[in-house]
């Protein structure tokens, strides 16, 4: 077998017998094994339980937010997570920055032919582990196998329905001069987590992916500031960088932020100066951007420092009247100078 999910699995890769055959995405016995024993005996609720092709989900008052995400990381398993709960954490607080309280998910699995069962259990144990913990029922979904070389071992697809609760933050949009930029923690731990496993960097210590969810930070924020809460979102892709850009688009106005008050850890700050990156460009996958009313942004940072997943929270910046840059960056030796998008993702298949 080839394809650099083996590359990067850290358990023997099982004999031929014991992978993904073309047979299991074709509907007949082997599909409905494949289905009913390793999948559904594991993400079981009521709603998968009677196996129709639509869930009948209970009535819910007042608006919902729906979203959609798709997982193609690479090495599925990394330190700090794995495809599985990435698809969920990432799925959830997709929905909780948005701000709607997750309720159902729907879940598609992309397998490759030859892809080994027992990684397979492995993910599905981890969605199911990710799903409990942020009370979210996985109500429907799909499996499909492709031919080898189609697909790197395992894509996933999900759907999450939330229900909207107020006051929803307005949006960048809505942003005003003097509002204050928050960032929950640390940033850049997933997309260097996810290089180091990918390229089985032999680090002491080794980077840890701050995958995780996002969604009991958000609820505290929100019930501790409600309408001064202008904005969230969880930076992922393009890192802080391109979600200040985002907003500066959104808004009109110039976003300000002070390197020295972001939060670093060593293990990124090493290896970003080591292979020329830029903390601010590199993804996250449980670490948010926050914009709140001026004067509130002290407030948001120890509400956050409450809580161990949020427990480095920082005041970062804020927003001022357009100027010539629309993100502006005061580096560490204190000159202000434009923040710019990079032209190119520098850490692709992140998520």
């Amino acid at each position: 077998m080839t394809g650099s999910w083996q590359l990067n699995c850290p358990i023997e890769i099982p004999a031929e017998t014991d992978c993904v055959t073309l047979a299991h995405g074709e509907g007949g016995r082997l599909s409905r094994k494949l289905i009913q024993e390793r999948i559904a005996s594991v993400l079981k609720n009521e709603f998968l339980e009677t196996s129709d092709d639509a869930a009948q989900l209970p009535r819910v008052d007042g608006p919902l937010a729906l979203t959609t995400d798709s997982f193609v990381v690479s090495p599925l398993f990394f330190p700090g997570g794995d495809i599985g709960s990435l698809a969920i954490y990432g799925t959830v607080n997709d929905l909780a920055v948005s701000g709607a309280h997750p309720l159902w998910l729907t879940l598609a699995l992309i397998l490759e032919e030859g892809f080994p069962l027992m990684l397979l259990d492995r993910v599905l144990q981890s969605l199911a582990e990710a799903a409990s913990s942020t009370a979210v029922k996985i109500v429907a979904g799909d499996t499909k196998v492709v031919p080898r070389g189609a697909v790197d071992g395992l894509f996933i697809n999900t759907a999450g329905v939330g229900k909207l609760t107020e006051p929803v933050p307005p949006g960048p949009a809505f942003l005003r001069e003097g509002d204050e930029l928050v960032v929950s923690g640390p940033i850049g731990q997933h997309g260097i987590a996810v290089l180091a496993a990918r390229e089985q960097l032999q680090l002491d210590p080794l980077p840890h992916s701050d995958c995780g969810s996002l969604l009991t930070a958000v609820e505290q924020l929100r019930e501790a500031l409600r309408d001064r809460i202008c904005c969230l979102r969880d930076a992922t892709r393009g890192g802080v960088a391109a979600v200040l850009q985002e907003w500066a688009e959104s808004s009109g106005l110039t976003l300000s932020i002070d390197e020295r008050c972001v939060p670093v850890t060593p293990e990124v700050k090493g290896m970003s100066e080591l292979l020329g990156l830029d903390p601010l460009h590199i993804a996250n996958e449980g670490t948010m951007l926050i914009a709140v009313r001026q004067g509130a942004g002290q407030e948001a940072v120890s509400v956050l420092q409450s809580l161990s997943k949020t427990a480095d929270a920082r005041l970062i910046g804020s927003v001022k009247a357009r100027g010539v840059a629309a993100v502006t960056v005061k580096r560490t030796l204190g000159l202000e100078q434009p923040l710019h998008d990079p032209l190119g993702s520098p850490l692709p298949r992140i998520c």
